[in-house]
C-alpha cells in the first residue's frame, strides 16, 4: 500500500533528491518516484566540480549556483558523509572578466598563467546521493522504485507534483527542447594528483578534465550535442586519455578502472522551474533543463521550485 503524500517528486537524481528534501524538511509528506536507483542515475556519473556549465539562462543561473555553492561548503566539513570537498585547481585559459556576475564572488580565486585558480566543491556524487537519501529518510520522505508514464499516475495520489526527470522530460511534459548531451569519461587509478585541472571551449564536442575523487582520478570529457549513445566508445576513451596526459604526463600509465557515460540532461530554452495547473484540479512544478550544471545549480533550483509548491 503507497504511503499517504502531499507531494511527489518524479526522479530521483540530484535535483529531484534535493528538491524533495527541502519539501520534506518543510513538514510536508514526500516520495521519490524513480525508474532507476540514485546511484544508476545520470547524476551518479557526473565528474563533479561546481562551476556554471552549458547551462542557460545566464541571468538566473550565477544566483542559483552561488546558493548551491554555499550549502556544500557548509557541507565540506564532514566530507566521509557527505562526498562533498573543497579543492583547488585551475580552469585552463579562463579569465574572471569573461565570466558573469557570480564569479566575483568567488572567494578564493587568482589568475595565473595558466588560467584561474580557485578552490571549489568537487563531489564523490555516488556518496553524496546517498546522503541526500539518508538525509530525506530522517526527515520522513520515502523513496520508491516507480516507471512513470505520466504525470497524472502521481497526481492521483498527491495533490502536487514535482518534475524532475531530467531527460526524461521530453517524452514525459512532452518538451521537445531537452535534448541528450552525451559526456564520456574514464576513471584511472590516481598517480597521485591532488589537484582538479579542466579546459573547455563551450562550442567543442570535446573537452579535457581531471578531478581526483576518492574512487580514482575522473579522466574527462565530452559533450556530444544529441548523441543518445549510452555505451562508452572505446575510441573517445582513448582520446580522453590522451588528452589528459598532455596536462599530467604520468596519467599515460595509469590503470583504467571504469568507463562511464551520462546522458546531459539541456534545453535549448534553458532550465524550466514553472508551475501549471493540472486537468483534475492538482499542480505540476517543474525543474529540469540543467544541462551539464545540474550538480552546480542543485539547491538554488530546488529552492525556487519548493517555492511554487506553496
Amino acid at each position: 500500500m503507497s504511503t499517504v503524500a502531499d507531494v511527489i517528486v518524479v526522479g530521483g537524481g540530484i535535483s529531484g533528491l534535493t528538491t524533495a528534501l527541502l519539501l520534506a524538511e518543510r513538514g510536508l509528506r514526500v516520495r521519490v518516484w524513480s525508474r532507476d536507483p540514485a546511484g544508476a542515475t545520470t547524476s551518479a556519473v557526473a565528474g563533479a566540480l561546481w562551476w556554471p556549465y552549458r547551462i542557460e539562462p545566464e541571468e538566473q543561473v550565477g544566483a542559483w549556483s552561488l546558493e548551491t555553492l554555499r550549502v556544500y561548503e557548509e557541507l565540506a566539513a564532514d566530507p566521509s558523509a557527505t562526498g562533498v570537498r573543497l579543492v583547488t585547481g585551475v580552469h585552463g585559459g579562463e579569465r574572471l572578466a569573461a565570466l558573469g556576475p557570480w564569479a566575483r564572488e568567488l572567494r578564493t580565486a587568482s589568475e595565473v598563467a595558466e588560467g584561474l585558480r580557485v578552490t571549489l566543491p568537487l563531489i564523490d556524487m555516488p556518496a553524496h546521493l546517498r546522503w541526500l537519501e539518508g538525509r530525506l529518510a530522517a526527515a520522513g520522505g520515502v523513496v520508491e522504485r516507480r516507471t512513470v508514464r505520466g504525470f497524472a499516475e502521481a497526481a492521483a495520489e498527491a495533490r502536487v507534483v514535482v518534475n524532475c526527470t531530467g531527460l526524461g522530460a521530453r517524452e514525459l511534459v512532452p518538451d521537445p527542447l531537452v535534448r541528450p548531451v552525451r559526456g564520456q569519461l574514464v576513471v584511472v587509478e590516481n598517480p597521485g594528483i591532488e589537484e582538479w585541472f579542466t579546459r573547455a571551449d563551450p562550442a567543442a564536442s570535446a573537452t579535457t578534465y581531471l578531478f581526483p575523487q576518492p574512487f580514482g582520478l575522473v579522466l574527462g570529457g565530452t559533450a556530444e550535442v544529441d548523441d543518445p549513445r549510452a555505451e562508452p566508445d572505446d575510441r573517445t576513451a582513448r582520446e580522453i586519455v590522451a588528452r589528459c596526459a598532455r596536462v599530467r604526463p604520468e596519467i599515460a600509465g595509469a590503470r583504467i578502472i571504469a568507463h562511464r557515460v551520462g546522458l546531459r540532461p539541456a534545453r535549448d530554452a534553458g532550465v524550466r522551474i514553472e508551475a501549471e495547473d493540472l486537468p483534475g484540479g492538482g499542480l505540476l512544478v517543474h525543474n529540469y533543463g540543467h544541462g551539464g550544471a545540474g550538480v552546480t545549480v542543485a539547491r538554488g533550483c530546488a529552492r525556487a521550485a519548493a517555492r511554487l509548491v506553496g
